[in-house]
């Protein structure tokens, strides 16, 4: 029997391991479904504005589990080259029906059946958000690669001058081989001061990351897709934290704090010109020249209409509600705003979800609509026929600079909120019978408390998603910022008689500001980025605790695993395991000199489990930004503890906020260059063959 029972585990792990063999191959099955339409296009007219491109399609036999006829001919109305985002209702309701679908068949077989029945047939980009949402909410997709819907996408990340240039290397060389085209940030000069961020602002890792997270919080949907544990304040978190990184690399770039865009009627005084095409009928992305000025928006063709007083109206009655301390719903009845539901409330009117915000007529959707008026001042009334620009878009709004000021403005609303609180207690930041003794960081670079940055390369492949089919391997070359890895050496005693489980908390904060003062903490708190968080189990008496950087709930990596386009030693990407900020920008870029920086650890009395996985998918968990899959959010503090409250009055310094759980020291961020662990210098060339 016994024997019996093993034989039956043993063919069960079997079946299970060639279970998951399969989904592998059905997940890829599905993505190369995703490559350039490869079926007869008529140009013409589609549309009232008499331009637009119509597939012919092809009658295909119907599924077991099909698109329903009247979904499928609302999709083709949608035309397929016309552009897609989430922002715009018209766009989101259509996606919600194509998701439910997705989301109700019964297998991935019937997905790929589908994909492959209408890929070429629907509009590309709503059949791949509408595919990447649905994937994050099926139990048989946990694996699926939706990142590589959008690296599949090689015009949305490499300017289509770049891709000419690498198409006439490949044709001018008969030989096969691997080619490479280097991408540079060049949508401005240095002249532009805010030309200096463009390698955050552009980076591909940081927009995916946006993209990503959009994806897994959708705002519009089914309840089931949209209502996830505590999303409300998470996108207040997220976006508060991308705000403090921004900030972070602008004080290293000698630039001033970010500034709110809160005056709707003066002009945007930064231009972007995003140099990337739309991947619909080969258009450039609209521009935005110096001194636009937001105006009414009336786009019929979208269905969408704006007036600048909306904006005003919907972000007086948001304060309102902060100042009362209640929200009213559709039925006039009040709801606190107390704080420990209150900013999840509020992160779910500001966005906004139709389906959770108490009073979506009342309070309407400040947050999306203030993305879509700027992305169409270009054009407001559609007189020239341009579609929206880059802000219109989760996967490329992070490129413009009028992102960080429009987020300033709605973090403000947020901070607002958080400031109507009152200071944490000494018993809410205590943990009775913990001391930190000590924190340090030793980088790899052989350093202690000294953290260096420096310029490195990654190779993506774009293969698969060019419109000509090279005989070669073809790559793009990327610059990012890394840092030589590193770990946090924390020393802290109990005084416990047993073992206890408690979150170690790691922040850091730049400690001079642009005119060289010391920031207070009241200014310094808005400012601390979140390093990573991880529970511990302290035993009696003293406790060496150390963490790699690699290893941190913020962050996920790009693995590098493809061998095939290895060039110039540059490593490919490969991996990207979705949600999460990249591995490689953890440490802002500092300074030549070394930028001054706080660094804080705290262990707090929380008996939580935040894990480095997430057991849903088995892929490292950046649950700090993004919460984990189908789970509640793992920590039970408000995200930005101990920093998101006003502070009692007597407290000036990070040194006067200290309880004995914490501690904190002065590190120093170098930039350096180059990699100091690696003699050769970044190579800057345009089109590079191994």
């Amino acid at each position: 029997m016994v024997r019996l029972r093993s034989l039956l585990l043993s063919l069960a792990l079997i079946a299970s391991i060639a279970g998951d063999e399969t989904d592998r191959d059905i997940n890829q099955e599905i993505l190369d479904q995703f490559s350039p339409p490869s079926r007869t296009i008529i140009v013409g007219s589609s549309g009232e504005n008499g331009e637009g491109q119509k597939i012919v399609p092809e009658q295909p036999k119907k599924l077991k589990h099909d698109i329903p006829k009247k979904l499928y001919k609302d999709l083709l109305r949608f035309e397929i080259d016309k552009p897609f985002t989430p922002f715009i209702n018209k766009h989101s309701n259509l996606a919600r029906r194509l998701v439910d679908v997705l989301i109700d068949v019964p297998s991935q077989q019937d997905i790929s059946a589908i994909v492959k029945k209408y890929v070429n047939l629907i509009n590309r980009n709503l059949f791949t958000y509408a595919l990447s949402v649905a994937a994050m909410h099926r139990a048989d997709m946990r694996d699926f690669r939706t990142d590589m819907l959008t690296l599949s996408n090689p015009r949305k990340l490499v300017a289509g001058r770049h891709l000419s240039t690498l198409q006439k290397a490949i044709d001018a060389n008969e030989q096969v081989g691997n080619f490479s085209i280097w991408v540079k940030y060049s949508t401005a000069t240095n002249s532009d001061d805010e030309h200096r961020l463009a390698y955050f602002r552009e980076d591909l890792g940081i927009n995916l990351h946006h993209w990503h997270w959009h994806t897994v919080y959708p705002f519009g949907g089914s309840y089931k897709v949209v209502h996830k544990d505590r999303r409300g304040e998470l996108f207040y978190y997220m976006h508060h934290q991308l705000l403090a990184r921004y900030n972070a690399e602008r004080l290293s770039n000698e630039l001033s704090l970010v500034k709110k865009f809160n005056n709707f009627r003066e002009p945007i005084i930064e231009a972007y010109f995003p140099k990337l095409d739309t991947q619909v009928a080969s258009r450039s992305w609209p521009s935005r020249p110096e001194g636009m000025v937001l105006k009414d928006l009336n786009r019929r063709d979208h269905g969408l209409k704006i007036n600048i007083e909306d904006l005003d109206r919907w972000a007086n009655r948001l304060y309102e509600a902060i100042y009362t301390g209640h929200v009213m719903n559709e039925a006039g009845v009040l709801i606190p705003l107390n704080e420990t539901a209150g900013i999840d409330l509020l992160g779910d009117m500001i966005e906004a979800s139709s389906l959770l915000s108490p009073n979506f007529g009342y309070y309407g959707s400040l947050h999306n609509m203030g993305h879509m008026a700027i992305s169409y001042c270009h054009d407001p009334v559609g007189r020239y026929l341009e579609d929206f620009a880059v802000m219109g878009d989760p996967a490329t709004a992070m490129r413009d600079p009028i992102f960080y000021r429009w987020h300033a403005f709605i973090d403000e609303i947020f901070v607002t909120y958080k400031n109507t609180l009152k200071p944490y207690s000494d018993e809410e930041l205590n943990y009775k019978g913990i001391i930190v003794k000590s924190i340090r960081v030793i980088s790899d670079c052989h350093k202690v408390n000294h953290l260096e940055t420096f310029w490195a390369n990654y190779t993506i492949d774009l293969g698969k998603g060019l419109d000509f089919k090279p005989k070669s391997n073809v790559g793009a070359i990327f610059t990012h910022l890394d840092h030589c890895p590193f770990k946090y050496e924390i020393k802290a005693t109990s005084s416990l008689a047993e073992a206890k489980k408690g979150v170690v908390r790691i922040f850091i904060a730049p400690r001079i500001d642009d005119n060289g003062d010391q920031y207070t903490l009241a200014d310094q708190r808005a400012l601390m980025v979140e390093m990573d968080k991880f529970d511990y189990t302290l035993q009696p008496d003293l406790n060496t605790i150390v963490r790699r950087s690699i290893n941190s709930t913020v962050t996920n990596p790009f693995e590098t695993t493809d061998r095939e386009l290895r060039n110039a030693n540059i490593p490919p990407i490969e991996e990207f395991c979705g949600c999460g900020w990249p591995q490689y920008m953890l440490v802002p870029k500092g300074t030549e000199l070394g930028l001054d920086m706080d660094l804080f650890v705290m262990i707090s009395d929380d008996d939580a489990d935040i894990s480095q996985w997430d057991p849903a998918t088995g892929f490292k968990a950046a649950s700090t930004m993004c919460g984990l899959r189908n789970r509640m959010y793992p920590d039970p503090r408000a995200m930005g503890f101990p920093f998101d409250r006003p502070l009692p009055d007597d407290v000036r310094t990070l040194q006067n906020f200290l309880t004995p759980n914490m501690a904190a020291t002065t590190i120093k961020v170098q930039f350096v260059e180059n990699d100091p662990k690696k003699a050769e210098p970044i190579k800057r060339v345009e089109v590079i063959q191994a």
